[in-house]
């Protein structure tokens, strides 16, 4: 899971964030600068084949739904929060378009998160936690599913074998 995220005296800021290497993944949960260097090749193999997946079904609507923009490691600002879920996705009807910004506050409705033996706890006890809170204020129906890179199958939020 990365070394733990020393004890900060202030809350951390986005200029903390700003001021970690571009070479590591830097989040702030809540008011903590947690940082990860970029995911390994199995977890960047399997973020991108979900991601091709979700984008022809969901965003194209090629066999599935459409209706969907899906994006990989969007940075979200979910309040205080900021965090990088691997791929995350917003009904187009809430987001009509997707915004040339740096950064989304608007929460998504759907997040994916690949477990990596160094980041599966931060993603199921720190991130989840948040994204059930911006889900419950902005998301009518928000979703969130892990994936396990090296069993390539879904898994639930308690940690069993799921069709997510």
């Amino acid at each position: 899971m990365g070394p733990p995220p020393e004890k900060p005296q202030r809350p951390a800021t986005y200029a903390d964030l700003e001021a970690v290497p571009e070479h590591l993944v830097a989040e702030i949960i809540p008011g903590v600068l947690h940082t990860f260097p970029r995911p390994a090749g199995r977890h960047t193999k399997a973020a991108s084949y979900l991601g091709a997946d979700l984008i022809t079904s969901f965003s194209r609507g090629r066999a599935g739904p459409g209706g969907w923009h899906i994006l990989g490691e969007p940075e979200l600002h979910l309040g205080e929060d900021v965090l990088i879920p691997d791929i995350a996705g917003w009904r187009r009807e809430r987001m009509p378009e997707v915004p040339d910004a740096p950064f989304f506050t608007l929460p998504p409705d759907g997040v994916c998160e690949v477990l990596s033996p160094s980041t599966a706890t931060h993603d199921r006890f720190r991130k989840m936690p948040v994204y059930a809170k911006a889900s419950l204020r902005g998301c009518r129906a928000g979703t969130v599913g892990v994936l396990d890179p090296v069993h390539w199958r879904g898994m639930k939020e308690d940690g069993q074998a799921g069709d997510q």
